[in-house]
């Protein structure tokens, strides 16, 4: 039985490499007969259009487009994997709330969101929201003064130091923050005194970066009005903000739901025994509670994330310029299609592939050690 299942499993990779070999032959001699290279040497031709909102010109490569559009599709995709997160699990919360109005607000949010195409909710929030309910440029919203907020985007305040520089300066603070949380939760365990390693690593994690911040000469610029413009800041256009809106308002309420079940996957045990050491609400749900359950959410949340990375794409409703956009500009401008898709093909396989070892590793790390 064991000679026959090996044969089997030899059989069935062989049929499917076979397969990819004759179609990688057709491809080839269809493209030979039409003139259509199959390389990538196009990369090196000038891309022939521009990017909104980037200092890219339509003389540089291919290539270059392309790092741009990788960029785009990470930027969107990490904020909203954050915000939704966030977001998800505070609705997630809101539908085991006591509270009847929250609950069932709750509840109407996730059954009416997740149950809309996400390709209707871009396109509301882009032609609904972006455009229409923002004011002008000329008589934008201006909350608290440190932002302006109009159908030309919105802008916040942003500093003018090196990216690299906060990069490094956020990773050092990190590094620093896990270290002090580390040492002192076994402090805690030698000693038996509270750890508190939050508040100390997040206590490590502001001084570091506030020194780190001085080092590099960073300083905040505030948005201003200039004309039918402005000035200082980061302005997010209102193609990004579409996207993101409706990826992080429709990724929320499933990750609502995961938090849902995992919490309620939790021994009732655990917060009956938080409640018997007279721990609050607050500190029953973030010290007991929660840890359990984000250990059992782990999986379900990665594949939201996958989810959300890719759905990405559908930034190409409004313009968008993620990296399938302008691959499918680039194959509109005479880039060969077949090296071109399988070249994003590639480069979103590999995303999702850290982003999958990222997860499993956090998931290996919280999972329970059976003795």
């Amino acid at each position: 039985m064991r000679v026959l299942r090996w044969v089997f499993q030899i059989a069935v990779v062989g049929a499917v490499v076979g397969l990819l070999l004759v179609l990688i032959g057709n491809v080839r001699s269809n493209s030979s007969e039409l003139g259509i290279p199959t390389g990538y040497d196009y990369l090196d031709n000038p891309a022939g259009f521009p990017i909104a909102d980037s200092d890219f010109n339509q003389r540089q490569p291919v290539r270059d487009a392309i790092r741009i559009g990788v960029i785009n599709t990470l930027r969107v995709s990490l904020i909203g994997i954050v915000l939704a997160t966030v977001l998800g699990t505070l609705i997630g919360l809101a539908r085991l709330s006591q509270n009847w109005l929250l609950r069932n607000a709750a509840r109407v949010y996730v059954e009416v969101i997740r149950n809309i195409p996400l390709l209707l909710i871009v396109i509301f929030a882009y032609a609904g929201i972006a455009l229409v309910l923002f004011p002008r440029i000329t008589e934008p919203w201006e909350p608290l003064g440190i932002a302006i907020i109009s159908n030309r985007g919105v802008v916040v305040p942003w500093h003018d130091a090196s990216g690299w520089g906060i990069v490094a300066v956020g990773a050092v603070a990190g590094v620093v923050a896990w270290l002090v949380a580390r040492l002192r939760r076994r402090h805690a365990d030698r000693t038996g005194t509270p750890a508190r390693s939050g508040l100390w690593g997040g206590v490590a994690f502001a001084v570091v970066a506030a020194a780190g911040w001085l080092l590099v000469g960073a300083d905040v610029t505030l948005p201003e009005l200039a004309g039918r413009g402005t000035t200082g800041g980061i302005r997010m256009s209102p193609e990004f903000f579409a996207i993101l809106f409706a990826l992080v308002v429709y990724t929320a309420s499933h990750i609502a739901e995961i938090v849902r079940g995992s919490i309620q996957a939790v021994p009732r045990g655990q917060a009956e025994a938080a409640s018997a050491l007279a721990l609050s609400g607050f500190q029953r749900s973030w010290f007991v509670v929660l840890p359990q359950a984000f250990r059992i959410a782990v999986p379900p949340l990665g594949n939201q994330y996958l989810n959300l990375t890719k759905n990405s794409t559908l930034g190409s409703a409004v313009s968008y310029f993620e990296l399938a956009q302008v691959t499918s500009i680039s194959v509109a401008n005479g880039a060969p299609a077949v090296p071109s898709y399988l070249l994003t093909l590639l480069i979103f396989l590999a995303i999702s592939l850290v982003l999958s070892l990222v997860v499993n590793v956090v998931n290996r790390r919280l999972a329970l050690v059976e003795r």
